[in-house]
């Protein structure tokens, strides 16, 4: 007999076996009771977290003989047979990545004119649906809108953004979200019992860590730890970490300390013993971004059943830490870690790229200005620099610093010309600055389309709407390191922020216009002119 993968062994049937999307289950089990069913449904979501089981289910559900008033298909009729095994005439399932053409999409059309022989329904499931070229969404729109009675679509994908806004309005959508990471261990620990597997309680959450919400991702990796151990032995943390190449996160948090606290010898000590153990370089670097995320946010966050990345020690070890933290490294390091990861796909030893990602994150945390002064001691006094307040380790500290915010290419700046090294010393003053360059375009945008969150020498945070120039930060960021020979960090934000200089304009030009029409000199020109209309107010200095 052949072997039959967990995934598809244990793949629900009824929707009371489906895990984690219980919203979602109870609005189609809701339709299905009363008889009030759309025309075409679409599930969107992540890889494996129940699209088409539920398409399918949703299917035997449609077409089941025996059903009667309830939601729940019987499994075990002809049409939920024939459903289930891909042999119903009236359930037509689809791969859209293979049939991508118009010609396959007219043909599937052609064939939905006639009425179902046999079953209620006839179904078509379009799976990766978001594959379908233009012109087939195109031949599909019509019969979208209007189709017959007897036909129903179901349509699922991992891509709801690449789906004409068009297909999507003819839907009744369904977001599936990533399954919780308590009720995916409870349920891969169910099917690890039905099979009589030795798997201990921190490896099962190891393994829903790498899942990341995936059940059938969850359940392959179970499979594969199964396979890997068919001895009598338990799969513990420690095999299972092997298994699937991940590490144990306090070793990352020990060596993230110690790189805080600039001891070089021990970083390298440690990495390389993760790397020995055969862990993967952007497994490494991924694990790197989260404990940093895990940094910036310690105070929100809760160690509950929804979280198996953090234990309670490691969750202590974390918070003292960042006790005394800047936020401006996390955001730098996050940055930077971005950079070495998209570095490491193109390299042909990506442990030599992580090793300098390290090494460079030594630098930027150890290099203080007082080590370039002290670097100076007991040389020609000619050649200490004479002004420190802008001595080139500042200087070099903000270009790298800012090192994620440059091309390739630094500005084309002619080198016969002299740098001013401004101060911009707050938001309206770069506004100005931007009136006397005559940089127009610049302006435009820092008037209308960002509002101010925060502003220090060094560092912009603004948060912007949706007409924002592509190239700002681009375009900002090289001249503001040529007007004052400084890289900007330029922040992106969340938060309101405060109202565009254009928005205050509005509101203060208002204000003007309802104080002069409240003055007694308006009042007695409306008197004498009642066709006069107000259209501007000019103020005159005195």
């Amino acid at each position: 007999m052949s072997y039959e993968v967990l995934a598809r062994k244990y793949r629900p049937a009824l929707f009371a076996e489906v895990v984690g999307q219980d919203h979602i289950l109870q609005a189609l089990q809701n339709s299905l009771i009363s008889g009030n069913l759309h025309q075409a449904f679409i599930f969107s979501g992540t890889r494996g977290v129940g699209k088409t089981t539920i398409a399918r289910i949703l299917a035997k559900a449609l077409n089941c003989h025996n059903r009667g008033e309830g939601s729940e298909p019987c499994d075990t009729c002809s049409a939920c047979e024939e459903i289930k095994s891909g042999h119903h005439l009236e359930f037509i399932e689809v791969d859209a990545a293979s049939r991508t053409g118009v010609d396959d999409m007219r043909d599937l059309l052609e064939s939905a004119v006639y009425k179902p022989a046999n079953a209620n329904y006839k179904i078509y499931l379009i799976d990766e649906v978001h594959m379908l070229s233009k012109s087939s969404f195109n031949a599909l729109l019509k019969t979208l809108e209007e189709p017959p009675k007897y036909l129903k679509f179901i349509f699922a994908t991992t891509e709801i953004k690449k789906i004409p806004v068009t297909v999507i309005s003819r839907c009744q959508r369904f977001d599936l979200s990533r399954v919780k990471s308590d009720e995916l261990f409870n349920y891969i620990k169910m099917i690890k019992d039905k099979e009589g597997g030795k798997v201990s309680d921190e490896a099962l959450k190891l393994i829903v860590k790498i899942s990341e919400g995936s059940v059938r991702d969850a359940l392959s990796l179970l499979d594969r730890g199964l396979v890997a151990n068919q001895n009598d032995e338990e799969l513990n943390l420690d095999k299972a970490q092997s298994i699937y190449g991940y590490f144990d996160k306090s070793s990352l948090i020990e060596l993230i300390k110690n790189l805080f606290s600039g001891d070089e010898k021990k970083v390298f000590e440690l990495y390389r013993k993760i790397y020995d153990s055969g862990v993967d370089p952007k497994i490494f670097l991924n694990d790197f971004l989260e404990v940093l995320y895990y940094l910036k946010n310690i105070n929100f966050i809760k160690l509950d059943g929804n979280n198996f990345s953090l234990n309670d020690q490691d969750f202590s070890n974390l918070s003292t830490i960042s006790e005394n933290l800047d936020s401006k490294d996390i955001i730098l390091f996050w940055q930077f870690t971005l950079d070495t990861i998209e570095e490491i796909n193109i390299v042909s030893n990506p442990n030599l790229s992580v090793e300098m990602f390290l090494f460079r994150l030594m630098r930027i945390k150890g290099f203080k200005e007082k080590d370039v002064e002290e670097s100076f001691t007991g040389k020609n006094p000619d050649t200490l620099i004479k002004e420190p307040e802008k001595k080139i380790t500042s200087k070099t500290i903000d270009q790298i610093k800012n090192v994620s915010q440059q091309e390739k290419i630094e500005p084309n700046l002619n080198k016969d010309e002299v740098i001013n090294e401004l101060k911009i010393g707050s938001f309206e003053s770069l506004i100005n600055l931007c009136t006397e360059r005559k940089e127009a375009k610049l302006k435009y945008e820092l008037e209308t389309n960002t509002n101010l969150v925060s502003f220090s020498e060094g560092l912009i945070e603004i948060s912007f709407n949706e007409n924002l120039d592509k190239d700002f930060i681009k375009n900002l960021s090289n001249k503001l390191y040529e007007w004052t020979s400084k890289r900007w960090i330029i922040s992106l934000s969340k938060n309101q922020g405060q109202i565009s200089k254009k928005e205050k304009n509005k509101i203060d030009e208002k204000k003007i216009f309802d104080d002069v029409k409240k003055s007694e000199a308006y009042k007695k020109v409306i008197e004498a002119f009642p066709d006069a209309e107000l259209i501007n107010v000019e103020l005159k200095e005195d």
